[in-house]
């Protein structure tokens, strides 16, 4: 079986931050909810203190492991939420992320939102997606 999406775009300006508004998928059978990645260690000690860049590159590698686990990639990915303690400080950086949903070829459906903190002090950014295969 074929999993097909297709974008549901009713404004354009959402495709030059690479995400879609929706994303109607079907064709697929299995689906994975994952849990919020951050910038942690295999020991759940977080990495990069201050560092808004390298916790966002190491919370995408911890989410890619995650797909990965599943037998699933980047590619697989169809919504993702962006949780951050700072999202100005975010945003110049999230083309760390871009660039992985890019090479992908994709453009989840995507909501990022600034919190006040997150479980574990320290941590700027976490991300939790959803992917089917």
């Amino acid at each position: 079986m074929t999993v097909r999406r297709e974008a549901v775009n009713p404004v354009t300006w959402a495709a030059e931050w690479g995400f879609n508004q929706g994303e109607v998928v079907s064709g697929h059978t299995r689906t994975l909810y994952c849990s919020g990645q951050t910038a942690t260690d295999a020991q759940g000690r977080p990495r990069h203190e201050g560092d808004m860049a390298a916790q966002l590159a190491a919370s995408a590698d911890n989410l890619a492991a995650v797909l990965a686990g599943a037998g699933m990639s980047w590619a697989n990915l169809v919504r993702l939420t962006v949780y951050t303690t700072d999202v100005d400080g975010l945003l110049p950086r999230y083309g760390v992320l871009a660039g992985r949903l890019g090479a992908a070829g994709v453009a989840p459906a995507t909501t990022m939102l600034g919190v006040t903190r997150l479980a574990i002090p320290g941590l700027l950014v976490e991300l939790e997606g959803t992917a089917v295969a």
